[in-house]
């Protein structure tokens, strides 16, 4: 039943967020709800990064490299189909490391990048609950950002 639970999670954090991916365009990639906030490009960018970074704590090894974590916006134009991709990536990261890792040993410690030893399901929901905070940046500098 674990496993159906885990799988539950991540499928509604992959559609709520899939709602507000799917309103990103060429057009409204360089918004910004302030001055001082990253772009929805960087912002979309960052996701996918993050996710597959932090999900090679999982035991699944990416290529991705780190130009968001960390970093501010400096105006970079972002690929949205690389940036789409990547977030997919790290979906399927996660629902690799659901199906694969027994439930007793979502409780383990593990090594994670920037956070050093965590437990597999706390770094499971940081990654998700990271997805959905800037989700909702994303959607609010869509609608309310320039």
């Amino acid at each position: 039943m674990q496993k159906e639970i885990l799988l539950g999670f991540l499928d509604q954090n992959r559609k709520g967020c899939q709602a507000t991916f799917k309103n990103i365009t060429e057009e409204n990639a360089t918004f910004r709800l302030t001055e001082k906030t990253a772009s929805v490009g960087f912002i979309y960018q960052h996701i996918g990064e993050t996710a597959n970074i932090l999900g090679q704590a999982f035991g699944i090894e990416t290529n991705v490299e780190n130009t968001t974590i960390g970093q501010s916006d400096t105006g970079t134009k972002y690929d949205l189909e690389t940036s789409h991709q990547l977030i997919e990536q790290g979906y399927q990261i996660l629902e690799s490391a659901i199906k694969n890792i027994s439930d007793e040993n979502w409780l383990e410690e593990i090594e994670a990048p920037f956070f050093g030893k965590i437990q597999r399901l706390k770094l499971f929901s940081i990654i998700l609950f990271h997805n959905s905070h800037h989700c909702g940046q994303i959607a609010s500098a869509i609608v309310k950002g320039n």
